[in-house]
């Protein structure tokens, strides 16, 4: 939804060196769940952890999104 219709603050931008999980699959329109299926198959970017969180880097985003680009 568009954040003056929410009243909530965007919390992606696109020169953001890494994503959050939930900041990842609203950028690439999958859910939470699909994105932990996935993962669970070798299907996902690579992750790291920061502290507690969990970050995908823009690099590995971009990875994901060629491989799966090549795949269909």
């Amino acid at each position: 939804m568009r954040p003056e219709v929410t009243g909530r603050k965007t919390t992606h931008t696109d020169d953001a060196d890494a994503y959050g999980i939930d900041e990842f699959c609203a950028r690439h329109r999958i859910s939470r769940q699909l994105f932990y299926k996935l993962k669970a198959q070798g299907m996902m970017p690579a992750t790291f952890k920061l502290g507690t969180r969990v970050l995908i880097s823009r690099e590995a985003a971009a990875a994901w999104r060629r491989a799966r680009e090549n795949a269909a």
